[in-house]
């Protein structure tokens, strides 16, 4: 499960997030959203595998972002493009 975990943040485009809900629904079942999240911040590769596109189903970035935090984490969204305001991200815009 994580190889796919890791398989979907890599087709995750330039200036476009993913929600947890939606990664999960892509291992084909929506119930593991905690299991996403649990996954993505076991995460040793956030080059490679980028988890901070992964936003919660109401946009909102991490407070445990693990590579430096929700301000890096939105410091790495605006640097692609995506606007932040108040530590979210508007889905209908950005969402994959």
């Amino acid at each position: 499960m994580k190889e796919k975990v890791y398989e979907y943040l890599r087709i995750i485009p330039k200036g476009k997030v993913a929600t947890y809900g939606s990664i999960a629904l892509y291992l084909g079942n929506k119930n593991l959203s905690r299991v996403v999240g649990n996954i993505l911040h076991s995460n040793e590769d956030g080059d490679n595998f980028p988890c901070y596109k992964v936003v919660n189903a109401k946009g909102y970035l991490s407070k445990n972002y693990k590579f430096g935090g929700i301000d890096e984490q939105k410091r790495r969204l605006e640097g692609d493009g995506i606007e932040v305001t108040n530590y979210r991200v508007d889905l209908r815009k950005y969402k994959m």
